[in-house]
């Protein structure tokens, strides 16, 4: 049987490919032909399948599946922050009865309704009201009023759990994370902030430049910067930090005054007022500096998310609760919690030692949290504010958000390059070190692409601006090294499982610990059981766990981006380093991906303008690097070209199209079999020569029969051959897959002792064999920079794509190399290697000292040494095992990829 499915979201001969080869491999489907142009997918299969199934298959990517008699309706949705709230909208809008699917793009904040009727707005409208209003659906370019302001700072007013306990989650406002209980971190903003002017006397007025106040005349000054959100919360909690310490520490002396012999602050008061005093002095501790402890442990019990605060509460709590109960109850505890003057035991100094040590814990993380997002602070830096606009012949100095597309710009010496765009007039060193990690500045001439935050040399240049905002090259790093930042490597499920069980275990542990120090223990007994017990509440850290991953994966993603290797998500990092196989493509990844026409061969001498204006009117429509270079040929020799008609490109064999109402076909042997084309054997011969040197060729044939051929050659990257040299001495198996004839990807292959290489690939060829080796069992990685990789860069374990190739060939891969070299895949498998020994080291601290700590604080050591472990020095041991790991962390910023 066969069903025909409208199919949304292509936008090219790659997507097509991956959605026929994805929709193939659907169980019970036969086969399965896409047509890019009608959008449409014909399915065969055994049986009826359920379009759910096919849904499935495509819901990670951009691709969307729906009955063809089905409506579908575009509408916006505001309100979304996350993934949590793409599955919350979807799930809500798919009870509205007659509609059959809703399907979110949390990028575009989109949704498409499907149904077989039409659903009103006003009833998706209310029904998101009903369900809270947290989201409004409407009208595309139709938003209404936003109910929520952003909060105010540097940031972006999106704040995210630094343990990423509820995956991509965020939150508008700051806060606790509701799962592990620690502070929101703000999401650092993608965009550099501009300095502003204001009058000393008049703040109110706020100006973009320099200039006088209309008020009162004085000059302007420049405005000081919004403190960023992470800088309040740390200097927030260093003040409550003071405090608690300020009525700590007396509380400290009058309870280790205890030890003193002849007390003499016993001479002033008696124990039992002394205990009041105490009591007195940690109302503040409790209920002020540290009162936000017991808020996250009293949530964490009621929503069941236990954690370490959880822990403190208890512990900490107990402590001070007991202390309290016993001054104002002394009769009610036997002999055995009772001092020699009559009065219970207090635990006020325990209680607010705990808790002040522990704040302290959060004051150096708060503090360490700043410098982990540090890479995406100094990527943000590099971003200019001003850029000298020319307009007229005149020069204007304008802010970086009033630049157009086409603006012409003047970059003077020294100065950073405002945005992406050509150079037009003159020439001069670019320093890119910053976003290629290459210290050698790049000498750029007229016509050569220029990126934004670069350093300019010491001459100055026009240029015209091709891509503003957050289109240019370092915006785009900024966002992908924030986004990946945030991901979850797959080794941090391992940590998030033993925290489930974490926290109930220490507190079944606790209470055996009590237990036994009840019955077992020396006199006083239950002095010794509260102790222990409390102790062992208080030394568990589930939070050193929690960070052990996610804060050496922001490190080290922001180490890759310093080096130009930008990482898409954490999971490329962790799988990177297990890679032993690398697929290649030849143009653009091995070669420089710059091919000039070296020569044009054709049958008739006389007709070779005329085949080259052919050639370029044909390829003048294309994209690809070698129909460029033909275009590049044509103007080098002022040869005037049409424009075809009728322009078809045929993936892996060429392209074909009509000029003066003659059919023009370009391209390989393939091609010219699919024309029907027969080539004379004296001309095969000729093409077998020049391809046996490496280099490329093509035939071109007007009307059915052979004209010519042209060679293009495309020197081989400088880096390629050390770069894959050091890969396979590092036991890296290399294939190249190249759409090239067999002879010239041979020469190729022989030149740079590559482990082997297929020639002649369709993207869908490319695709398979990637799929061969995996079922082998090995672990593959695909570099490539084209339109026609981007099935494969899909396919592969990890797709690394060349920073120089095309926009579809970076959205399918997971690595990004800016400058396009091959030398930056050892990087990025060196920095896999890296990071991932970091987070072991992390997990091996934090379950050793969980380990290790827990059965200490029991008393384990007490039968044999004698020792016991306060429950301060606990506290003060769990704070610091949080702050370790971080530090820890924090070495990758200092490491050096090879």
């Amino acid at each position: 049987m066969k069903h025909s499915y409208q199919i949304s979201g292509m936008t090219c001969m790659g997507c097509r490919a991956h959605v026929e080869n994805t929709l193939k491999n659907v169980e019970g489907v036969t086969n399965a032909q896409v047509n890019l142009e009608k959008a449409l997918a014909e399915i065969e299969m055994k049986k009826p399948i359920k379009i759910e199934e096919f849904q499935k298959t495509l819901q990670d990517s951009n691709y969307e599946i729906y009955r063809e008699d089905e409506m579908s309706q575009t509408y916006s949705v505001s309100g979304m922050t996350c993934k949590g709230c793409k599955a919350h909208v979807e799930e809500t809008l798919k009870k509205v009865e007659g509609v059959k699917s809703a399907k979110v793009n949390l990028e575009k904040s989109e949704v498409k309704i499907f149904s077989k009727e039409n659903v009103p707005l006003k009833k998706l409208q209310q029904t998101l009201k009903d369900d809270g209003d947290n989201y409004q659906i409407h009208e595309p370019g139709k938003e209404p009023k936003s109910k929520k302001q952003k909060t105010k700072g540097s940031g972006t007013g999106v704040y995210y759990c630094p343990m990423h306990c509820e995956g991509d989650k965020t939150y508008d406002e700051p806060g606790d994370c509701p799962v592990c209980g620690m502070d929101l971190v703000e999401e650092a903003s993608l965009k550099a902030q501009s300095t502003t002017y204001t009058c000393p006397m008049h703040p109110e007025v706020v100006q973009d430049g320099p200039g006088s106040c209309p008020k009162c005349g004085m000059d302007l000054v420049p405005k000081e910067p919004e403190e960023s959100s992470e800088s309040k919360s740390y200097k927030k909690l260093l003040k409550k930090f003071k405090i608690a310490v300020a009525f700590t520490l007396p509380i400290f002396i009058i309870a280790m005054s205890e030890m003193i012999p002849e007390n003499p602050l016993y001479d002033v008061l008696e124990m039992k007022y002394w205990n009041w005093v105490q009591f007195g002095l940690s109302i503040p501790v409790v209920f002020y500096a540290t009162w936000m402890f017991f808020e996250r442990a009293w949530r964490s019990i009621k929503t069941w998310n236990l954690n370490m605060f959880t822990l403190i509460g208890i512990g900490a709590g107990v402590a001070w609760l007991f202390s309290v109960f016993g001054m104002l109850f002394p009769d009610f505890f036997p002999p055995q919690f009772k001092t020699e003057m009559g009065t219970v035991h207090v635990y006020f100094e325990a209680a607010t030692v705990i808790l002040t040590l522990v704040l302290l814990g959060q004051v150096l993380e708060a503090r360490a949290h700043s410098k982990t997002n540090s890479a995406i602070k100094e990527l943000l830096k590099l971003a200019p504010n001003k850029a000298i606009k020319v307009v007229d012949g005149k020069e204007k100095e304008v802010s970086i958000d009033e630049i157009q597309k086409g603006d012409i710009l003047r970059v003077k010496p020294g100065d950073k390059i405002p945005v992406d765009g050509i150079i037009e007039k003159g020439n001069s060193s670019i320093d890119e070190s910053m976003i290629t990690g290459e210290p050698i500045p790049v000498d750029k001439a007229e016509g050569e692409k220029v990126s934004s935050g670069t350093i300019n040399g010491n001459r100055s240049f026009t240029m015209k601006a091709e891509k503003v905002g957050e289109e240019t090259l370092l915006s785009q790093i900024i966002k992908m090294v924030n986004d990946a930042s945030r991901s979850q490597a797959p080794i941090q499920k391992l940590a998030d499982r033993i925290s489930a069980y974490f926290v109930p275990v220490v507190v079944i542990i606790a209470v055996i610990t009590y237990i036994v120090w009840a019955i077992y223990g020396p006199e006083p007994q239950y002095v010794y059981a509260l102790v222990n017990a409390i102790a062992v509440l208080i030394i568990a850290c589930p939070c050193a766990l929690g960070l052990a991953t996610p804060m050496s994966v922001m490190v080290g993603v922001g180490k890759g981006a310093q080096n130009g290797v930008l990482i898409k998500n954490a999971r490329a990092l962790e799988q990177m380093d297990d890679i032993d196989t690398l697929i290649i493509d030849k143009t653009g990844t091995i070669t420089e991906g710059k091919p000039k026409v070296e020569k044009v061969e054709v049958i008739s001498e006389g007709n070779k303008d005329e085949i080259i204006k052919l050639i370029a009117s044909v390829n003048s429509q294309s994209e690809h690097p070698l129909a460029k270079a033909t275009v590049d040929f044509a103007k080098e020799k002022q040869l005037k070209y049409t424009e075809a008609s009728d322009f078809n490109s045929v993936t892996g064999k060429g392209v074909t199209g009509m000029v003066d109402n003659k059919k023009i076909a370009i391209g390989n042997d393939k091609l010219m079999q699919a024309e029907n084309v027969e080539i004379p054997s004296e001309i095969t011969e000729k093409v077998t020569a020049e391809q046996e040197k490496g280099k490329t060729v093509s035939f071109v044939s007007v009307e059915g029969k052979i004209e010519g051929y042209f060679t293009i050659t495309d020197p081989i990257k400088k880096t390629s051959r050390e770069a894959l040299k050091s890969l396979m001495d590092d036991g890296v198996e290399v294939y190249m897959f190249t759409g090239d004839n067999e002879k010239t990807a041979k020469s190729v292959a022989e030149e740079l002792g590559l482990t082997g290489f297929k020639a002649g690939m369709l993207p869908e060829d490319k695709q398979s064999e990637v799929k061969k080796l995996q079922q082998e069992g090995k672990k593959v990685a695909m570099a490539g920079d084209g339109i026609n990789d981007a099935p494969a860069l899909a396919q592969a374990d990890i797709g690394i794509a060349m920073g120089t190739g095309t926009d579809v060939a970076i959205e399918s891969a997971e690595i990004t190399l800016v400058k396009g070299d091959l030398k930056a895949v050892k990087k990025a498998k060196s920095l896999s290697k890296k990071v991932m020994r970091n987070i072991k080291q992390n997990l091996f601290f934090a379950m050793i000292y969980n380990t290790l700590g827990v059965p200490i604080a029991a008393g384990i050591l007490y039968p044999v040494f004698g020792l016991l472990l306060s429950p301060m020095i606990a506290a003060l041991a769990m704070s610091f095992s949080s702050v370790s790991v971080i530090a820890n962390a924090l070495r990758l910023k200092n490491t050096k990829l090879q």
